[in-house]
């Protein structure tokens, strides 16, 4: 049991931590551009989100409800909610960044608040972390017999595990931030920016197009 907890535990932190979602870039753009506070904020934000939605997930599965994620209807509508709002934070990243040489005069860093929400609210509405936390709580949940208490806390300290490699991540990103020239900073904010809009694209067209 204790080895099949801890195989279950690795493969849970590399997906969450290295999956190449919407997130991840922008979680490392965040880190190369703002620093590691900045980046650590959002960073929590997407782990408390991913905190939430496993607890719901968690309850659902105790409770027997999890046809209501299964339903095409319910899919459908949170696929294209999930892609306009994924396709709108893209945008934001093709504003003109900030130049090394303007940074001592003004660095508009949002607010810790903006920054949490951004994270948390980004990663709410990926539709994939609710399959796979569905799928994580499905495998976990037959170890411990689908007890309510032990998964939640199963999963909190997985998710500390994965909090600490994410603001492992940020610091790398920060440390680079000094050998990233304006175009290089100003490529990788589109880079960030087309990926984001590209999900939201993806999203709404497996969504809506696809199924129509």
């Amino acid at each position: 049991m204790i080895l099949s907890l801890i195989y279950q535990t690795i493969i849970i932190v590399i997906l969450l931590t290295f999956s190449f979602g919407p997130a991840f870039f922008a979680l490392i753009n965040t880190g190369i551009k703002h620093g590691y506070k900045p980046g650590a904020l959002l960073a929590a934000g997407v782990v408390f989100s991913d905190l939430f939605v496993c607890m719901i997930i968690i309850a659902m599965v105790h409770f027997g409800a999890v046809n209501f994620l299964q339903d095409e209807k319910n899919q459908r509508f949170a696929g294209i909610v999930a892609g306009i709002i994924l396709i709108v934070f893209g945008a934001f990243y093709f504003k003109k960044p900030v130049t090394k040489s303007e940074e001592s005069i003004e660095i508009k860093v949002p607010s810790p608040l903006t920054l949490i929400l951004k994270g948390f609210f980004m990663n709410l509405f990926n539709p994939a972390v609710w399959f796979l936390w569905l799928g994580n709580v499905t495998a976990v949940g037959k170890t411990f017999d689908y007890s309510m208490i032990k998964m939640i806390i199963y999963f909190s300290i997985v998710l500390g595990l994965v909090l600490m490699v994410e603001l492992f991540k940020v610091f790398l990103a920060g440390k680079i931030k000094k050998f990233l020239t304006d175009k290089i900073m100003s490529t990788i904010n589109h880079v960030t920016g087309a990926a984001l809009i590209l999900f939201g694209i993806v999203l709404i067209y497996n969504h809506f197009f696809w199924h129509k």
